[in-house]
């Protein structure tokens, strides 16, 4: 029943708002806010079985719970969790739109304390320490206003490129060219027939190609030019420019939007304007001649992430920066790879899964890799493409990215096969979605292109996506592996925490706290046929096509940043303490108000899971 119906009000006594004010947050208020409270609130009875609200009712007010037991129930009746005597009501739906967010029914005879809804938002506008409180952790966006927002992995090429680039027709003269250059002063011209780009010619090209060769200053430019350069676009990162140079040893890359070149950028422009972090080091690991080279920068990962958390940057900017190492890394353990191997026989594009491939990476990462190999390829190609895996393999795993324990490599051969073998093996997971299956299918839909040939996957992706979607027996096995994992809360203490052994008496905020929200994540990318990888990517475009409600898709973006935030702290702190960062977190290393707010988040996931559950097709 509602409270109209079962509750009994008792006038407020000033014993009663004492009682009161011995609950966070209420301990934090000023005396002339306690006074407010002491002439606003009152006490409120239930019995057993007694509703106090109902999911989309709108709340009298904050529920503070003296003596007695409520659970939050999700739709259908699937009870979320169990509130008990100093546990708030109510306070998610206020700090919203005033309506709640579950149902919530009196299971053990209760005493509650009752502060109304307008009191609650004055309380809120007026206390800053009782609104932090109850406030979500604001997500940060992958260009946050840190002090490394102005690195490498944050800025555009047309933020960093010259805007205005010399050109030079074909026919001119090499006298011509050199003395754009001494002019200018710039050292690179791009060589242009009317509005096409035709080549580029560099100092480097009039030193070992003119003077070195002795032609004289009237031989044409398009004898000694680059012809067909590469470009980049506008909006590239300055990363990506980066990488580009190093992997094809050159210094300037001509920057095209739509055919017309918009301007020029090289490696001087790069290293005057990047971060002394991430962007540093992605710099040395581009360059680097040798795996031992590489391993040294990726050692100081830890002290990166330690940073960055103290400078106040968002998760997912740092995960993305991470992650960026670990491309950077990758691409060139490729690039190593065929300067000693050769070129490849046949096309082939290397791409990364788990949390490389979601660009959610933290301080502690093993390698998830495969090989899409071009249809052309024959039995005698794995030679070349098993010695190539191996060495990248066995390269990032001397960089701290260890081997895979399931052997989700490439260098297995079961994760380097031709395109149509892989299509075999998407179609295989789809008609008969079993265990296995369903974990390999989990795997590979994270799966982002780092090098090679991307159109080997591009039309595979979308191929596949429709595919199991259609397939509801698919869709319904998904679910299920995505109830699993479930978040670490006890019905009645709080937070389950492992009982025993090297982690006893702390909660894994991966396994517990993250993949919970990265399985949903999945789940709402196949229902709805979204494109995008990340977890919060997926989450968001779920919301805006209705797939879960607008509000469901904020409280769950908001649970997974401040589980994601909070895991990064944890590991920050180890870093700092001179251990090596983990995922296995003490609530007890927690502030009261943490520790309320990290229960919150789990609450959130558990209520999403059994939304997701209710509304999933019955497996035979």
């Amino acid at each position: 029943m509602h409270p109209a119906s079962g509750a009994a009000d008792v006038p407020r006594a000033t014993s009663d708002a004492e009682g009161l004010m011995r609950h966070a947050p209420f301990d934090l208020l000023p005396a002339e806010a306690r006074a407010e409270v002491a002439a606003t609130a009152r006490v409120v009875r239930h019995a057993a079985g007694d509703v106090l609200f109902e999911r989309g009712d709108k709340l009298p007010g904050l529920y503070v719970i003296e003596t007695g037991a409520v659970q939050s129930e999700a739709p259908g009746g699937v009870v979320v969790s169990r509130r008990n005597a100093g546990d708030l009501l109510g306070e998610r739906g206020l700090m919203r739109d005033g309506r709640a967010q579950l149902t919530s029914r009196v299971v053990e005879a209760a005493r509650l304390y009752l502060v109304p809804a307008a009191t609650f938002a004055r309380l809120a506008d007026s206390v800053p320490a009782f609104r932090d409180w109850f406030a979500r952790t604001v997500p940060a966006e992958p260009d946050d206003g840190g002090p490394y927002a102005t690195g490498l992995t944050a800025l555009r090429v047309e933020d960093l490129m010259a805007d205005q680039p010399v050109t030079c027709a074909p026919d001119a003269s090499i006298t011509e060219v050199a003395r754009l250059m001494r002019d200018r002063n710039i050292n690179s011209v791009i060589v242009m027939d009317g509005a096409r780009l035709v080549g580029i010619v560099t100092a480097r090209d009039l030193t070992g190609k003119v003077l070195a060769e002795g032609l004289g200053g009237d031989v044409r430019v398009d004898r000694i030019m680059t012809p067909g350069p590469i470009t980049i676009a506008p909006d590239a990162l300055g990363i990506d420019a980066l990488v580009t140079l190093a992997d094809h040893g050159i210094s300037h890359l001509p920057v095209q939007r739509d055919g017309r070149i918009v301007g020029m950028i090289g490696k001087t422009d790069l290293f005057r304007r990047q971060a002394a972090t991430a962007s540093h080091m992605i710099a040395e690991i581009v360059e680097a001649d040798s795996v031992e080279t590489m391993a040294a920068v990726v050692a100081r990962t830890p002290s990166l992430l330690a940073q960055l958390v103290a400078a106040g940057v968002g998760h997912q900017a740092i995960s993305r920066r991470i992650t960026d190492i670990t491309d950077a890394v990758t691409r060139r353990l490729l690039t190593l790879a065929q300067a000693r191997l050769g070129p490849p026989p046949v096309p082939y594009l290397w791409l990364a899964c788990g949390s490389q491939g979601r660009r959610e990476q933290t301080g502690v990462s093993d390698q998830d890799n495969c090989l899409i190999l071009d249809d052309a390829a024959t039995p005698a190609d794995d030679a070349y493409f098993a010695a190539l895996a191996g060495f990248v393999s066995d390269g990032l795993n001397t960089c701290g990215f260890v081997y895979c324990p399931g052997e989700m490599m490439a260098s297995n051969p079961r994760w380097r096969q031709p395109r149509r073998v892989w299509r075999e093996y998407f179609a295989g997971w789809i008609a008969q979605p079993d265990t296995q299956a369903q974990m390999l299918a989990s795997v590979m839909f994270d799966l982002r292109p780092i090098a090679g040939t991307a159109a080997l996957y591009g039309a595979l992706h979308a191929e596949t996506l429709q595919m199991a979607r259609r397939n509801s027996i698919f869709v319904a096995h998904m679910i299920s592996n995505a109830l699993k994992h479930t978040p670490p809360l006890s019905l009645f203490r709080g937070f389950a925490l492992i009982r025993s052994g090297e982690h006893k008496n702390t909660v894994d905020l991966k396994h517990s706290g993250v993949v919970p929200v990265v399985d949903l994540g999945r789940v709402y990318a196949l229902q709805g046929s979204i494109t995008e990888v990340g977890t919060r990517e997926r989450i968001a475009a779920a919301g805006a096509a209705g797939l879960i409600s607008s509000a469901g898709a904020a409280d769950l973006l908001d649970a997974y940043d401040l589980i994601a935030e909070t895991r990064l702290r944890h590991q920050a702190a180890q870093v700092r303490r001179h251990r090596a960062p983990d995922n296995f977190m003490s609530p007890a290393d927690l502030s009261d108000l943490e520790r309320n707010h990290l229960r919150d988040a789990f609450m959130v996931i558990r209520t999403m899971q059994s939304a997701l559950g209710q509304g999933r097709h019955m497996l035979g």
